[in-house]
């Protein structure tokens, strides 16, 4: 039966694959995107049976395409954190991993399936997918040198910023490629340690974007609330993501927005919740077109320009 691994783009559904295919190496066809780009279940072929291990993308957004896997025969194995809707298939093809509390990630619940054979992984998407308190802590169960965990903390970062972009073009790598890279190492410590090429290449292009990111100019700042605009560059649509993180772990009271410029005068919103408190990015995100997300983190991929100073208020008034 032929093997199918669709997975998020971004450090959280990367790492995952990494854990299952360090665990169970297997000839797979590899099905991924943008970090934005979520119906990814659709592109599986149904004309056949097959086994689809579908990671970090959102059961609700991917529900038909799973549904007409399942009728055709094949079996599904399904590991998110993200809003699954309000049922689950009822179909003995479908097995899932599904976790949507703030505190866990798609890469923690491969690790505990695995019962953290390749922890290091798991610890690295943690730190990717912002969640810093709960990969601190994992690290220093694990013993780690706090030298170590900044490594990894750097590694997860990198990863996910490479999933940024409205296109792939955008992006640094290929995020198929990356996982085919980093695959090679069953503890992301040894990579590390190694500098392989494509390593020094994203921490060089991270650190020069974050740069400039850092430098951009804030559209709204309130109490409860920081925005801040990027053009409609590559660079730019890059950063969003992690940007945005880092603007939620200094303003840690404050819900925080990257809003890109688009060509078509709409606009990519990334959208953090305070880390304080990590609710309600999902809320915002699904008031306007395009939006949708996880409680701490969401984004809307197509704001209309007409909406923009609605989303400002909205912005400023939630956490409020």
């Amino acid at each position: 039966m032929q093997i199918y691994d669709v997975f998020n783009g971004d450090a959280d559904g990367i790492c995952a694959l990494i854990q299952l295919r360090l665990a169970e190496p297997a000839e797979s066809t590899l099905i991924t995107g943008v970090k934005r780009d979520i119906a990814l279940a659709k592109q599986v072929p149904t004309s056949e049976p097959v086994q689809a291990n579908i990671l970090d993308v959102s059961l609700e957004k991917n529900r038909e395409a799973v549904e007409a896997l399942l009728e055709a025969g094949s079996s599904v194995f399904y590991v998110d954190h993200h809003f699954p809707g309000d049922e689950l298939p009822d179909h003995p093809g479908f097995t899932a991993l599904i976790d949507t509390q703030p505190t866990t990630c798609t890469s923690l619940l491969v690790d505990q399936h695995l019962n953290g054979r390749f922890h290091n992984w798991a610890i690295v998407a943690a730190f990717g997918d912002n969640l810093n308190a709960v990969g601190e802590d994992l690290a220093g169960k694990a013993g780690l040198s706090a030298e170590q965990t900044e490594s990894l903390k750097m590694l997860g970062i990198c990863i996910n910023y490479n999933g940024y972009g409205s296109s792939l073009e955008d992006l640094h790598f290929h995020p198929a490629d990356l996982y085919r890279e980093f695959v090679k190492f069953p503890d992301p410590l040894e990579l590390i340690a190694s500098e392989p090429v494509a390593w020094k290449q994203l921490r060089d292009g991270y650190e020069k974007d974050m740069a400039e990111g850092l430098a951009a100019p804030v559209l709204k700042e309130t109490a409860t609330s920081l925005v801040v605009k990027l053009p409609d560059e590559a660079w730019a649509r890059r950063v969003s993501g992690v940007l945005g993180n880092e603007l939620a772990n200094r303003n840690p009271d404050k819900a925080c927005a990257i809003v890109t410029e688009k060509a078509d005068g709409s606009y990519l919103v990334s959208i953090r919740a305070p880390l304080n408190n990590r609710s309600g990015a999902d809320e915002v995100a699904r008031q306007f077109p395009t939006g949708g997300g996880r409680k701490a983190a969401a984004g809307i991929n197509a704001l209309p320009g007409e909406q923009l100073d609605g989303f400002l208020d909205t912005m400023a008034g939630f956490w409020a």
